[in-house]
């Protein structure tokens, strides 16, 4: 019932807007919105692009199984864009700097210095769609992991500019520290001008439901 109503709650909210994707870095001169919410975490990321080749903005997170949240900064920078007539390729790293936020009983309300790095390249034409990132975190004592997932896809139609796109996906994600360490994800993609959302759930029955929005 509750896949139902945020299918139409969220089909509601992109049909009456118009082409983007779920990049890192906007326009010169662009804000993007980025809310996550998946498997492992709930975020956000507010990010600015000074130019077409970097951004940085403020991220916030909650990490559900360990019960710590960070907030600090987030900067991208495209490394490589091929583009080609009927497909393109970006390369990206993502790297971020703040604290880390401890409500575990263990350790509540402990406070240490976070950083985490990691890899974003995806690749896409009109009806196929592949991506793969990781990350590595690390704070003394609260949490430190690798995590890294990938994504397939394909468009079931072809949709013309200013159309309602949509895409039908599959996301692996692999984390090995964690009690399950691959969780698998089908998940549909739609878009339409300055919206993006996703919807899915795991093989452990977790919602994920991610929405972008740019300025």
């Amino acid at each position: 019932m509750i896949f139902k109503f945020l299918f139409w709650f969220w089909l509601t909210i992109v049909i009456i807007f118009e082409d983007m994707n779920a990049r890192p870095i906007s326009y010169p001169g662009g804000w993007t919105i980025m809310q996550m919410n998946d498997f492992n975490k709930h975020s956000i990321l507010i990010h600015f692009s000074p130019k077409i080749n970097y951004s940085i903005g403020y991220k916030g997170e909650y990490w559900k199984k360990k019960e710590w949240q960070f907030h600090g900064s987030q900067f991208n920078f495209l490394v490589k864009r091929i583009n080609t007539s009927k497909s393109q390729f970006n390369f990206y790293l993502k790297n971020g700097a703040g604290l880390a936020i401890s409500s575990l009983n263990k350790n509540k309300n402990e406070i240490e210095p976070n950083l985490f790095s990691g890899i974003s390249l995806d690749w896409e034409n009109r009806r196929y769609f592949t991506s793969y990132e990781n990350r590595i975190n690390y704070n003394i004592s609260i949490d430190k992991f690798f995590l890294q997932k990938v994504s397939f896809g394909f468009a079931p139609y072809l949709g013309k500019y200013g159309d309602l796109h949509s895409w039908l996906m599959v996301q692996v994600e692999h984390m090995p520290q964690a009690k399950n360490k691959i969780a698998f994800s089908p998940k549909l993609r739609m878009f339409k001008g300055d919206f993006l959302t996703e919807i899915g759930v795991s093989n452990y029955e977790d919602i994920m439901f991610n929405f972008i929005k740019r300025f």
